[in-house]
């Protein structure tokens, strides 16, 4: 009995050593190098066997697990990484490539203030370490962003109560040359609906004692979560405006609190017709907002004319309420018309070299239903008389706008 049972625990010894052999019986630094490769090479789970096998002799390999925790992340599997960068970070408190890691991962997973406490955790530790003081400060914009764009996203739900506005709006352009003062109004309403946002709008100009009446009807249709759209017509039979004007353009959020789009605008004149290609590349960061809108004009006669704008805007208590500050270099996209030699000569105008600089300041009453908004700006536009000679002029505007459901 006793041999019989002697037989048995060598049997199960045996077992139990081949069975240590068949799991693994490498160079656990070769097959982690080995590893590695196959993970930077995109093959993530068979690097991922082999680690585990690894850690399967040697628990406290922390490379090892932290490349396992590092491919779980890539992999956006976050818990399963937030578990083996622990299993480091609770024994190994100055393993800095553990902290970072766990911190990416909760970034990654757009777990913000469990990151930045990790953070500060880890700075506890590792008080001298730069890269986690740069990881601590892009968590804290990150964190900044978010909350600005959660109040933006609160803005549109309070807006969404009021679903019409009526809004005014005036500006008059003073020149420092002997050209007569021009003036220009509009009237829009705004109606939100389950699809977007339709704003009928009617347009009023005064220059060089002409006056000029444009009707447009602007649409914003929102396709998805991240994804909507920008349409426009306009009409007029005054020499003032283009006879048509229409325009469409996609709007794309993307992440990191980014968005983009692209367009064209495609404007009719009584002898001749330009389009304009246009896009936007905006980003947000804590309260600032920047977008920047580039214009092409191409044409076989005339060449390329090219235009930017930069909008610069800092939100104070909510996305209602901001200042800002907008830069046009390049043709004149504003359309502010000439005569030459007594003949109003609209299609010149996109290739007159301008430079624009315009302040802005928009707030709100203490109910958030009637919106106020100022502009004040400096332009400088190339005659479209005599080449290579300029004029400046200032303008002055307001905006008031009522909300109501």
């Amino acid at each position: 009995m006793i041999q019989k049972l002697l037989l048995i625990f060598l049997v199960l010894i045996s077992l139990h050593s081949i069975g240590q052999e068949t799991s693994y019986s490498g160079d656990p630094d070769a097959s982690f190098f080995t590893a590695r490769d196959l993970a930077f090479a995109g093959n993530r789970a068979s690097a991922r066997d082999t680690l585990k096998r690894i850690l399967a002799k040697y628990p406290d390999y922390a490379d090892v697990r932290n490349l396992l925790a590092k491919t779980y992340s890539w992999d956006e599997e976050y818990d399963a990484a937030r578990l083996e960068f622990n299993r480091v970070t609770s024994k190994e408190r100055k393993n800095s490539e553990a902290w970072i890691g766990s911190i990416k991962n909760e970034q990654y997973a757009k777990n913000y203030l469990i990151a930045l406490g990790l953070a500060n955790k880890a700075l506890m530790y590792l008080p001298e370490n730069q890269e986690l003081a740069v990881l601590k400060q892009e968590i804290e914009q990150q964190i900044g962003d978010q909350q600005l764009l959660q109040n933006r996203l609160k803005d549109t739900k309070l807006e969404d109560e009021s679903t019409q506005a009526f809004t005014f709006y005036t500006e008059a352009e003073v020149f420092d040359r002997e050209l007569d003062p021009m003036y220009y109004g509009a009237l829009e309403y705004q109606k939100k609906t389950k699809w977007g946002v339709l704003i009928p709008r009617l347009n009023y100009n005064r220059r060089f004692n002409i006056n000029g009446v444009q009707a447009e009807v602007d649409a914003y249709p929102r396709f998805s979560k991240s994804l909507s759209g920008y349409l426009n017509y306009g009409y007029s039979g005054d020499p003032i405006f283009p006879k048509h004007r229409m325009g469409g353009e996609l709007v794309k959020e993307l992440p990191k609190a980014m968005e983009a789009s692209l367009g064209f605008r495609h404007l009719v004149f009584e002898n001749d017709a330009a389009t304009i290609l246009t896009g936007t590349f905006g980003l947000y960061r804590g309260n600032y907002y920047a977008v920047l809108r580039p214009y092409m004009v191409p044409d076989a006669r005339k060449g390329l004319g090219i235009s930017g704008n930069l909008l610069v805007r800092k939100y104070l208590k909510d996305g209602n309420n901001y200042w800002g500050v907008n830069l046009v270099y390049g043709f004149d996209t504003e359309l502010n018309q000439f005569i030459v030699n007594g003949q109003l000569l609209a299609e010149t105008l996109l290739y007159l070299e301008s430079q624009r600089l315009r302040l802005e300041y928009q707030f709100t009453n203490k109910k958030g239903n009637n919106q106020y908004k100022a502009n004040l700006g400096v332009n400088r536009q190339e005659l479209a008389f005599s080449s290579g000679n300029f004029f400046v002029s200032v303008t002055a505007g307001i905006a008031y706008q009522v909300k109501f459901r």
